[in-house]
């Protein structure tokens, strides 16, 4: 996308590319001239017709059209273009006989318009407004795709078939308002789910809000959730918005729900039940609409149980579940998370680390990651703060990885044992091994080794084909 601004600190017009339409040859290379000196890249069509035709054949951000033209008017070219490039603006120029008529066409989506007979400073003005509008959407529709990318179901790294099964519930659920309640291990990326599920919401364009209840003193809870009035207690300065009231319209995420206290349960409850919320100090109902998506690392059917969390609650939450497995139980998703981490990280600090030793690959998939995604991600960002040489190596190790040992089920044979064997098998125990590792994930194999996943498809089946010759002799 082009710089906004230029290095003088001017704003940068070259991105914003206008179209004029005008059946006055002379005033639309007029109005063209005008705005070339403010450096928009204009193009000028003098009649109806060819309008609706560039329109049709090019591609533009702007486009000043004359009302009142023979053949196709001003309506018809703010209908097309409307059509054909719905994120430009549309500036209608018209004489003082027909202002109503250029106000019905702001109704139907024009941006403004101007009345003859048009300064330049006017319609330099008023395209500088259309501009920043275009911008602002190009930044919007930026911001969105940066969230599909981040928090969308294809920025959920996996391999492994437990996490496509979770992946296919999260599918069926999203586009849903139900009540979810995520378990999980601590580091197993609830709020990454949580964010997914909103993101590819019926209510993705609007806030989500996401509140740790382990986070805040028992007494404050109840404020954060719901707000206060100034005066509700002692350090109550001002009046506070809660979350219900910032994610309305939206997604309220609750981390931790299980340490939440037994008093702001019973209400909690009650706001879920009856849509409205009072602040804290307050009696005024205030309506909320929101959609509740809370997590827990605890087994709340055991709080439940002993009495630390309500019943009525528990089901409440738990109107649809997504209970997400520990590293440990998806180990195949350690490989692409490695790598997803390196890039990430090696971008981040501006490291140029290019890849990682399968050395290291082998002790971190054997290893158990107690603090799961959050562990694996904090390794791979200290390793590659610390990395001299490009290479994630053994050097490297976080100290808890150091002595990790692969099990004996990942390796079959050492590379000792390959000394003076023909290069066709070590490179065989190489692909073997590292299939192996990754539970026969092919296309990850191949990353690790660095060779295309045809290829390794290939070398199977040579091996294959070779093993039978060998076994018919």
């Amino acid at each position: 996308m082009a710089k906004e601004t230029t290095d003088d600190g001017q704003r940068n017009t070259s991105d914003i590319r206008v179209l004029i339409v005008d059946n006055e040859p002379a005033h639309a290379h007029a109005m063209s001239e005008s705005l070339d000196r403010e450096g928009y890249p204009c193009v000028v069509a003098t009649s109806g017709p060819e309008g609706t035709r560039r329109i049709a054949e090019d591609t533009f951000d702007i486009v000043v059209t004359d009302l009142m033209m023979n053949e196709v008017d001003g309506m018809e070219v703010l209908g097309r273009a409307k059509e054909a490039l719905p994120d430009s603006e549309v500036i209608m120029v018209t004489g003082h006989a027909t202002i109503p008529k250029a106000v019905e066409a702001m109704q139907l989506g024009a941006l403004n318009f101007l009345e003859k007979p048009i300064t330049p400073n006017r319609l330099r003005a008023a395209v500088a407004k259309a501009a920043d509008a275009v911008r602002l959407k190009r930044d919007n529709l930026e911001l969105h795709k940066r969230l599909d990318d981040r928090f969308g179901f294809d920025g959920i790294i996996f391999a492994s078939q437990e996490m496509s099964a979770v992946l296919d519930r999260l599918k069926r659920i999203a586009p849903t308002d139900a009540t979810v309640l995520i378990t999980g291990d601590n580091g197993t990326g609830k709020e990454l789910i949580a964010q997914a599920l909103h993101q590819n919401s019926l209510r993705k364009g609007k806030q989500f809000h996401a509140l740790n209840c382990a986070g805040f003193p028992d007494n404050l809870v109840e404020s954060e959730l719901f707000g206060h009035v100034r005066g509700a207690y002692t350090d109550a300065l001002n009046d506070r918005v809660g979350a219900f009231e910032y994610a309305n319209g939206g997604t309220l995420f609750l981390d931790e729900v299980g340490d939440m206290p037994l008093s702001v349960q019973t209400k909690l409850l009650r706001v879920l039940e009856e849509r409205q919320i009072t602040r804290v100090g307050d009696n005024k109902l205030f309506p909320v609409n929101i959609r509740l998506i809370s997590a827990t690392n605890r087994s709340l059917e055991a709080a439940v149980a002993e009495g630390s969390f309500r019943s009525d609650l528990y089901y409440r939450l738990k109107v649809v579940t997504v209970h997400l497995p520990s590293l440990r139980e998806r180990r195949d998703d350690i490989v692409p998370l490695l790598d997803h981490f390196r890039k990430h990280f090696a971008r981040v600090h501006s490291k140029p680390v290019k890849s990682i030793t399968p050395a290291v690959t082998r002790k971190c998939f054997a290893y158990d990651w107690p603090g799961n995604i959050r562990q694996l991600r904090n390794a791979i960002e200290t390793m590659i703060v610390l990395d001299i040489d490009g290479v994630l190596d053994v050097d490297d190790l976080p100290p808890e990885l150091a002595d990790v040992e692969p099990s004996s089920e990942m390796v079959s044979e050492g590379p000792g044992e390959l000394i003076g064997r023909p290069m066709r098998e070590i490179e065989q125990w190489a692909i073997e091994e590292t299939l192996r590792m990754t539970n026969n994930n092919r296309e990850q194999a191949a990353k690790i080794l660095g060779m295309g996943a045809r290829t390794i498809y290939r070398k199977l089946e040579q091996y294959a084909q070779e093993s039978g010759e060998q076994e018919g002799d």
